[in-house]
């Protein structure tokens, strides 16, 4: 009585591009976060100014290569551990 089709199987090859392409665009945000934070910590927005623009530079700098640096990492960690399938 179950009328579902079944689950096609799963290409490696288009999971590892999917994979590689997800830890590219987490480095590439990651970069344009600290180049934001430089910006602001040279004071180049209006919006942000004096010691606020140091802070919240030194906050997006510091989130940047979090992103840039640990979590593909993590990333990779958690695709080792579940292989498609």
């Amino acid at each position: 009585m179950n009328d579902t089709p079944p689950i096609p199987p799963v290409d490696p090859d288009k999971v590892a591009r999917q994979r590689h392409f997800a830890i590219g665009i987490f480095r590439l945000s990651g970069a344009f976060i600290v180049m934001f934070g430089f910006l602001a910590i040279m004071q180049r927005f209006s919006w942000v100014q004096g010691n606020n623009a140091k802070a919240f530079g030194a906050i997006m700098v510091v989130t940047g290569l979090f992103q840039f640096i640990i979590v593909p990492r993590l990333l990779l960690a958690l695709f080792r551990q579940k292989p498609p399938q």
